[in-house]
């Protein structure tokens, strides 16, 4: 029986293309910029993003660390939303490694407005207060379910933050995605951002890595850090020659087939009880399933799916579906009936108004 893995989009798998390109990558040392591979891959990358530099870096967690380094954050707050992935799930390195101080706020959907900004943003003129050296805006945002920063949320936040004499950064995991679903070219969204990043191992099918990108003074600090942090590459050709791939190939194209999945994935689901997800928040390839009328504990939910041959993530009350190159329709079908059957064998309880105004807050 085959198996239908939607734990996360990192488990995709390189293509024939990129596998055969990583054979033919002609190679150099990294770190000190004689690769041509990865040369090609930064030239791309810069162009995508329309930021005069751009820097390939082994992972996601180590371009935002770096990003903070470089933007200079210790002793000062970085304001994030309260769900973000640089506050939650990367080892608490803004704080242990770059020495600066998390200022979290309670978005709607992981969104943060302008003014919600404006009120983060602490000055320097007050000794008892640590001063904001930096934004964080995540978009897509992961916990809330692959939801997108709009443009015009993006320019206020921006806006709002140059007046105070703060940069923003961007964390764009999945920042195809949101393109994908804002319909514009990559560029557009990251004229908003002094810095950014985006994953090449996840909706672009790569094996490993991450672009972090910026202007040319940004990024001679943000390269320095890189190195401090052990991120200098040598033969890194072997990993830029499948990004090169992927960028070269119409991305948009495939993560509009991954976003209809997740469209799909979340109708199967509403249709076995409307509780479960929340349709207005299903925009990229994420669909957060919400359990609470049913159990407390998702993970006993995810062991049926497993039994089943379904692989999603489960914490708390919440299952995460993550739609990729690696699953189609017929996997979609698959988790939808091993959802039924799983939450079939369950007692039904109603969700109280307090646990569903948390579920969609």
């Amino acid at each position: 029986m085959p198996v239908h893995d939607f734990r996360s989009d990192t488990v995709t798998l390189p293509t024939a293309a990129m596998m055969a390109a990583i054979a033919g990558a002609r190679l150099g040392d990294a770190a000190r910029g004689d690769d041509p591979t990865v040369a090609e891959l930064e030239r791309l990358a810069r162009e995508a993003t329309g930021k005069e530099d751009a820097l390939l870096v082994p992972s996601g967690t180590m371009a935002n660390l770096a990003a903070i380094i470089a933007h200079e954050c210790r002793g000062g707050e970085v304001v994030v939303e309260q769900d973000a992935h640089i506050y939650n799930a990367e080892g608490g390195g803004l704080s242990a490694l770059a020495g600066a101080i998390a200022r979290p706020v309670r978005g709607t959907h992981g969104i943060l407005s302008a003014e919600q900004v404006r009120t983060a943003i602490r000055g320097s003129d007050d000794a008892a207060h640590a001063a904001t050296r930096l934004v964080c805006l995540e978009s897509t945002h992961n916990v809330a379910g692959g939801c997108v920063y709009p443009l015009e949320v993006l320019a206020a936040n921006r806006a709002v933050a140059r007046a105070a004499g703060v940069p923003v950064h961007l964390d764009g995991a999945r920042l195809f995605n949101a393109a994908t679903y804002l319909d514009v070219p990559l560029a557009r969204i990251c004229q908003h951002a002094d810095s950014l990043w985006f994953s090449l191992c996840k909706g672009l099918r790569g094996p490993v890595g991450a672009i972090l990108a910026g202007d040319a003074a940004f990024m001679r600090r943000a390269r320095r850090a890189v190195r401090m942090l052990g991120g200098a590459m040598r033969q890194a050709g072997v990993i830029a020659a499948p990004a090169i791939v992927a960028l070269r190939d119409d991305p948009y194209a495939i993560h509009r087939r991954d976003h209809h999945l997740a469209r799909a994935l979340a109708s199967g689901i509403a249709g076995i009880d409307r509780s479960l997800v929340d349709l207005d928040t299903v925009q990229t390839n994420i669909v957060n399933c919400f359990v609470d009328a049913y159990a407390t504990d998702a993970r006993g939910i995810t062991d049926a799916l497993r039994e089943r041959s379904v692989l999603a993530i489960g914490r708390a009350s919440r299952i995460r579906f993550v739609t990729h190159a690696g699953v189609d329709g017929g996997s979609v079908e698959a988790a939808v009936d091993a959802l039924a059957q799983a939450l079939g064998s369950l007692a039904h309880r109603s969700p109280t108004q307090q646990e569903a105004a948390c579920r969609h807050g």
